[in-house]
């Protein structure tokens, strides 16, 4: 009886000890497979288009001043149609444009110094040109002097003059496409110089789409940008 039972004990033994070093080299072969399905490269792929804007938006401040106000009320008639004459004249139509409320002044109630009776009264008047007719913004703002010529001294803050390009969803689709082939390019060459090859993608997020203007001299022209994030297997 004792005999057996220790043979039975060893015998048992054995095979669990087998079963172990079966099941250790199983774990350690799954454990090579993770850690080879783990190598991996991280790239960013850019892209870049210049487009031109699509809508402009142009304001044109103006300021009349006179002794009285029925006498401001009729000079700002007169430059109020003689802008209007010489934006239709570029070729824009009422729809384009918006007419603010003129903002009055009483000099003489705020107690100016150095007051002056005749520009006692003032107004400060805004045009605001909203327009899709980009080119001829562009226009209008190298023309814009040309009023002083009818006496008019218009003027236009280049700070609130924008250029706005709204067609990015058109562009969308191309552009993350030329994104994700330079960066499957840049990952390409990696793998290469690490003797790897290059496998599926892992992860990838389209990034951010930016608009800024080119350049400060041509606000109208913008350059799109994005950045894509991708990172890919590397098999052996």
């Amino acid at each position: 009886m004792g005999e057996r039972s220790v043979s039975s004990s060893f015998v048992l033994g054995v095979l669990i000890a087998a079963g172990l070093i079966g099941m250790s080299f199983f774990i350690s072969e799954a454990v090579l497979k993770v850690k080879s399905m783990e190598r991996s490269v991280a790239v960013k792929g850019l892209a870049q288009k210049n487009v031109k804007a699509d809508t402009a938006i142009f304001p044109i401040r103006f300021q009349n001043v006179a002794p009285t106000m029925d006498a401001l009320g009729q000079n700002l008639k007169i430059d109020l149609a003689k802008i209007m004459e010489f934006l239709h004249a570029l070729g824009f139509d009422n729809t384009e444009i918006t007419i603010a409320p003129p903002q009055f002044n009483d000099r003489l109630s705020q107690n100016y110094n150095n007051y002056n009776p005749k520009v006692r009264f003032s107004a400060d008047s805004l045009i605001t040109v909203y327009s899709k007719k980009v080119d001829t913004v562009v226009k209008l703002q190298r023309e814009l002097y040309l009023l002083t010529e009818q006496g008019v001294f218009a003027r236009n803050d280049q700070y609130e003059t924008r250029y706005i390009f709204t067609g990015l969803n058109k562009i969308k689709p191309q552009m993350i496409e030329v994104a994700t082939k330079n960066a499957r390019a840049a990952a390409s060459k990696f793998a290469k110089d690490s003797h790897s090859k290059l496998g599926k993608i892992k992860h990838a997020s389209q990034g951010y789409f930016s608009i800024n203007d080119r350049d400060p001299s041509t606000p109208y022209i913008k350059k799109v940008r994005v950045v894509t994030n991708v990172s890919y297997y590397l098999d052996d």
